[in-house]
């Protein structure tokens, strides 16, 4: 009898299994607890190892600039400056770089050559980091000091702003090289989830576009980004978090001078990830140890920021389409 009614059941009901099913949610739900207890976790060991300085400096930790283990003072605003210097140099040279690129592959790029150089691009993201720190130390910045920064200052050595902005030592070190190299390591990144997102534009309004004769710029424009620009900014923000937590690379071509003596763009510098990695093997207990604990933490509240703002951007851009709607 029960054989017979089981049989006589749909397949999808006689498949179904209720501990499966709670089990798959117990799963899934202490995945998401896992995640935000390791976050919880992080902070709080954060909070817990930078304590000496926090109760030392306060919050004008941020803006002291002094760095100066021998005499046991410190300040983070040499760090925090050549982090978010170079990021910003990067994000200024990779974005359009990588929009043209994308553009490119997706709406001007021959067939035959449309794998092959996406492949090519994709490979970029897997050179390991200390490989571009020595090509930028060995090659680039010679290149740099010699047919950028010489002319650069020859040129602009009389005018009073222009002068300060690109004075330094000739060597091709410091905040311009260090924001080329993170340009060249997270161009692959954005290009990559920018080339993604526009493939998924449906071909049926670009084609209605350019039969309304609308040029490729136009089509791209006012179909492909506005179709795809929460893709765009979400691509943008994964190459700004890749080059605010670059350490090797950086710390082979910033300079790694913890003192902020002008704000040119060849002056060396430092950054939170560099300073890190130079220091902190060989700080011990106490506020040193403590100070470089500071700046991660500092390094974790800007990429909170930093997530937070694109959070922020993608909600007004999703309410500017339904008001328009």
């Amino acid at each position: 009898m029960d054989r017979s009614h089981s049989q006589g059941r749909p397949p999808a009901q006689r498949r179904a299994s209720p501990w499966a099913d709670t089990l798959f949610s117990v799963l899934a739900h202490g995945a998401a607890v896992v995640t935000l207890v390791l976050l919880a976790g992080i902070i709080l060991s954060l909070v817990i190892g930078a304590w000496p300085a926090i109760r030392e400096y306060g919050l004008s930790f941020l803006w002291r600039s002094e760095w100066d283990p021998v005499q046991n003072r410190y300040g983070g605003l040499v760090m925090i400056y050549g982090t978010l210097m170079t990021s910003f140099i990067a994000l200024l040279i990779a974005v359009p770089v990588s929009f043209g690129i994308a553009l490119f592959l997706t709406e001007m790029s021959p067939a035959w050559l449309k794998r092959p150089l996406g492949t090519a691009i994709e490979l970029l993201a897997a050179v390991p980091s200390i490989v571009y720190g020595m090509w930028g130390l060995l090659v680039f910045s010679p290149i740099l000091s010699k047919y950028v920064q010489q002319p650069l200052q020859s040129a602009f050595g009389d005018v009073p702003v222009l002068r300060s902005l690109f004075s330094g030592a000739p060597v091709g070190i410091g905040l311009l090289s260090a924001g080329i190299i993170l340009a060249i390591m997270v161009i692959p990144f954005i290009a990559a989830v920018m080339r993604d997102v526009f493939e998924v534009t449906p071909p049926m309004l670009k084609e209605s576009s350019y039969a309304l004769g609308a040029t490729t710029w136009e089509v791209v424009y006012r179909v492909v980004l506005p179709y795809t620009k929460t893709g765009v900014v979400g691509g943008i923000m994964l190459g700004l978090g890749r080059a605010l937590g670059e350490t090797m690379a950086v710390t082979f071509v910033i300079g790694n001078f913890n003192q902020l003596e002008s704000l040119s763009l060849f002056e060396a510098a430092n950054s939170i990830t560099s300073a890190l990695a130079n220091e902190f093997a060989e700080a011990g207990e106490g506020l040193h140890q403590a100070s470089l604990i500071y700046l991660g933490l500092v390094l974790f509240f800007i990429t909170f920021v930093v997530l937070s703002l694109s959070k922020l951007l993608l909600t007004q851009l999703k309410k500017g389409e339904g008001s328009r709607t």
